[in-house]
């Protein structure tokens, strides 16, 4: 897909950016080229690919699953304004 002048001024405007009329030629051929880099992938056959989470087959290195914070509740809800069944009291703020 070749784009015109005419469709880069108007992303532009749609997208809220002030572009430099000098600066036109070389957005139509980048977003062009782009485009055109997207239907040539679309034309790739894919049956049969399973997709990936992360090309590299990448594992995430995660920490111990253990506690490391002791249970202080009891202590900050002693400094809350208002508690009741171990729960904080709010005021209402929707209607």
């Amino acid at each position: 897909m070749t784009l015109k002048k005419q469709d880069v001024e108007n992303i532009a405007h749609l997208a809220r950016l002030a572009i430099n009329q000098a600066d036109i030629p070389s957005y139509v051929q980048n977003l062009s080229d782009i485009l055109a880099l997207v239907e040539q992938m679309g034309a790739i056959d894919t049956e049969g690919v399973t997709p990936m989470a992360h090309p590299l087959d990448a594992v995430q290195r995660l920490r111990p699953d253990i506690v490391s914070e002791s249970n202080q509740r009891d202590y900050f809800q002693q400094i809350a304004p208002q508690t009741e069944a171990g729960l904080y009291l709010v005021p209402k703020v929707i209607e």
